[in-house]
This record gives structure tokens, C-alpha cells and sequence, in this order.
């Protein structure tokens, strides 16, 4: 599987607890969840570019930029270079599937969201990508759900097709600073962590993430960790090209 998509064992047994300083506010579907208001990143076309750091199990560490191209709710295009030139690896993330080309190596990916799911336990979407590179709620929030605000922080517990998803959300940005999702089965993990934020826009966009996923091989588990810097962020892009072929 190519790095991009390998994972990080995460240990996802997590407990509540609220110590006495903390006030804990539950949120019932009667319409009392008002002042839970996320922001969201609105664009048609956008362009941005980051350092990424890429820690495999092995202990193999992997220095590279990162060019992004996206098409809201259509496409999500990007180029991963470890420098001097070089070009490791495209990929292409559209409604129907994961294509990606490791120029590298041989570790080729063309498959569909089901069949990528089957294959290495993680559940992944277009939309669930978007979420995470701009810090929003996986799902939007509905009487299934369980919200609680615990001092400056909203947490959310959601359950979808067999995945849990923990977010944190502060009250003052209104953006996810951590989710945490796992499958119900266990084959497969991904922890967000949101560092640090600067705007863009006027609103605020996640300029240092972590990210740790764990998926399923058929020698076992794997795992990786991927540290993202964003170095620019450009929301306002014409229209863009995003040429992929194998």
C-alpha cells in the first residue's frame, strides 16, 4: 500500500472524564444544540502546498512537499516530492474512487471506496477527506448523535456504516481539534490532530496537522504517522487541471 495510506496503531479505548472544574452540558435532539456552529471552508477551486513528514513502522522516516488541487465535492488531486525534482507519487480522490500512482515503487492503487475498504479495512470517502483537511465534523450532526460540551469543548460521538467517530471541537475557533474514527471491527484506525490554526479567508484553516492510521495487510497491521505543515492555502484558484493517468 502506497505511504500515504499507511496507518499507525491507535489505541482507541477512550473514557470521558470530567474533572469537577468542568462543566458538562448534554445536548438532546429538541433543538438545544443551536450554539454547536462549525465553520466550514467555502470554495470552488483551491490550490495549496505543505511539508510533510512521513514515519513509517519500520522506523523509516521520508522528508517531501506536497501539492494539493482541489474541486469542492468533485476531486482531490495531489503530487508528494521528496525533492530535487522528483515526482513519488499522484494521486487522484474522486466521489467513486482512490487512484493512485507511486512512480517509485509498485504499489499502485485503483479502487473503488468498497473495494479499498475490503481491502485494507479503513473506511474512506471524498467528503470524509475534505473533513479532514479542513477540520470539520466527519458527519453532519443529527438526534443519533451524542454532543456534550465539557468546558471550552464541544465532543461529538458518531456512529456511520460501522464507524465511530470522536471529535473534539472548540468553541471558539469551531473547527475539530482532534478526531479520532475506528471501524467497528477493528481492522482499521485514523487519529487528526489539529495544532495549529491561521486564517485564510477569514476563517480559520488547520496549518499543522498530525495524522495516524492503521490498516490491515494480509501479512498483518501496519501503521504510520504523517506530519503536515501547510506553507500556503490559496482558496480563490481558477479553474484547475488535475491530469492522472497510469
Amino acid at each position: 500500500m502506497n505511504k500515504l495510506f499507511a496507518g499507525t496503531v491507535f489505541v482507541l479505548g477512550m473514557s470521558l472524564l470530567f474533572s469537577c472544574s468542568k462543566k458538562t452540558v448534554v445536548y438532546q435532539a429538541d433543538g438545544k444544540m443551536d450554539d454547536f456552529s462549525p465553520i466550514y471552508t467555502d470554495y470552488e477551486y483551491m490550490n495549496a502546498k505543505a511539508k510533510v513528514v512521513i514515519e513509517e513502522e519500520s522506523g523509516k522516516i521520508t522528508r517531501g512537499s506536497l501539492n494539493l488541487r482541489s474541486k469542492k465535492d468533485s476531486v482531490l488531486w495531489f503530487i508528494i516530492s521528496p525533492g530535487m525534482g522528483m515526482e513519488a507519487v499522484r494521486g487522484l480522490i474522486t466521489q467513486d474512487k482512490i487512484q493512485i500512482k507511486d512512480r517509485i515503487g509498485s504499489e499502485d492503487i485503483n479502487l473503488t471506496f468498497t473495494e479499498f475498504e475490503s481491502v485494507y479495512g479503513l473506511k474512506l470517502s471524498l467528503d470524509v477527506f475534505q473533513n479532514l483537511l479542513f477540520a470539520n465534523p466527519p458527519h453532519t450532526v443529527d438526534y443519533k448523535d451524542r454532543l456534550v460540551r465539557v468546558g471550552k469543548f464541544f465532543e461529538l460521538t458518531q456512529v456511520r456504516d460501522k464507524v465511530r467517530y470522536f471529535s473534539k471541537v472548540d468553541v471558539n475557533d469551531r473547527k475539530v481539534s482532534e478526531l479520532v474514527s475506528n471501524s467497528l471491527d477493528d481492522r482499521g484506525s485514523l487519529l487528526a490532530s489539529y495544532a495549529t490554526f491561521q486564517e485564510v479567508d477569514s476563517k480559520p484553516f488547520p496549518f499543522e496537522v498530525l495524522y495516524k492510521l492503521a490498516y490491515q495487510l494480509p501479512e498483518g497491521g501496519q501503521n504510520t504517522i504523517i506530519h503536515v505543515e501547510w506553507t500556503s492555502v490559496d482558496p480563490h484558484s481558477e479553474p484547475l487541471s488535475f491530469p492522472f493517468k497510469f
